[in-house]
């Protein structure tokens, strides 16, 4: 392929864009309510945030970066001088890699502080507080941490817990700001990118956002992934494959798998011009009776999914 020397700085970030998860500063002042002049300000005179740089010299954030961003207006939200900001971050970014070297109670321990945080404000029904720790949590943990050990377990011990007055208040205000979130962050990974991966549930066998959840864990600005409305009819599910056109369908479920969704599986691949896979816990515990189909099976792990998705879909790995 030749290599293009006289591209316009646009066609230059565009390229940069498609290449990995990053976004030109216009689109972080539009996300975090900063300006460029502030972001340029805060890169240089404080070295608070460090962006790529293409060829031209253009600037490109990260979900890191712009979940940095968003660390840095919550301090000075709270009234910490902009000066004294890089030290506070340079304190509590490294409980990014905590989960790594420290004894599994303690951090527990802390995962627990910032559920207790996120249980305050979820009471109080302060969604700007509740943005506020939803914002510190993203930038000290990983994304599979955030959720699988932080967001969603409180989440689920709401939704179990309904039985007192006000806590189905709670919950739902919980949901709908999560199901919100994610939606959004799916939504900017995929820019304008072809709908290349399409994931929907089986019908009545999650919630809405533990289908967002899985989508976002498989999404990236190359994979152009786009979430069916939950409910969608499995029968349909070859029409809407044959109008999109994508290169794997994932069908996602935290239920128990029926004995005859192998046979349905097998017999909608069979349909499929597209790789088709399962992910959720439906697929740990279906894959032996999936073994030696055509369908693949991705987990239920954020950390693994969309590993294994792009090698299945390279071919790497045996279904």
């Amino acid at each position: 392929m030749p290599v293009i020397t006289d591209a316009s700085p646009a066609t230059q970030a565009s390229v940069a864009l498609e290449r990995a998860d990053l976004f030109p500063i216009r689109e972080v002042a539009r996300l975090t309510g900063v300006n460029p002049v502030t972001l340029r300000a805060w890169e240089r005179r404080y070295g608070l945030i460090q962006p790529t740089r293409t060829e031209s010299g253009h600037r490109l954030y990260s979900m890191t970066d712009i979940e940095r961003v968003r660390s840095i207006v919550d301090w000075i939200d709270r009234g910490v001088a902009v000066s004294k900001v890089g030290k506070i971050l340079a304190k509590t970014e490294p409980m990014k890699v905590l989960a790594h070297i420290i004894p599994d109670d303690l951090v527990q321990a802390d995962y627990l502080q910032w559920q207790e945080q996120i249980q305050q404000a979820v009471s109080a029904f302060d969604d700007q507080q509740l943005d506020r720790v939803y914002g510190q949590i993203f930038s000290s943990y990983s994304l599979p941490v955030v959720f699988q050990d932080i967001l969603m377990p409180l989440w689920l011990q709401l939704l179990q817990r309904q039985e007192a007055f006000g806590q189905t208040s709670e919950w739902l205000f919980f949901d709908g700001f999560l199901r919100a979130r994610v939606l959004q962050r799916i939504v900017m990974l995929r820019g304008t990118q072809p709908r290349r991966v399409i994931v929907s549930a089986l019908a009545g066998q999650c919630r809405e956002l533990e289908l967002l959840v899985a989508a976002l864990f498989l999404s990236d600005s190359n994979s152009g992934v786009r979430v069916l409305t939950t409910g969608q009819p499995f029968d349909e599910l070859t029409l809407v494959c044959e109008k999109i056109k994508p290169d794997a369908l994932v069908l996602f479920s935290n239920h128990a798998p029926s004995i005859e969704l192998p046979r349905r599986l097998n017999r909608l691949a069979l349909s499929l011009d597209c790789q088709l896979m399962l992910a959720g816990d439906a697929s740990d515990l279906a894959q032996d009776s999936l073994a030696g189909s055509s369908v693949a099976c991705l987990g239920n792990e954020g950390a693994n999914m969309r590993q294994r998705m792009l090698q299945f879909l390279a071919g790497k790995l045996d279904t």
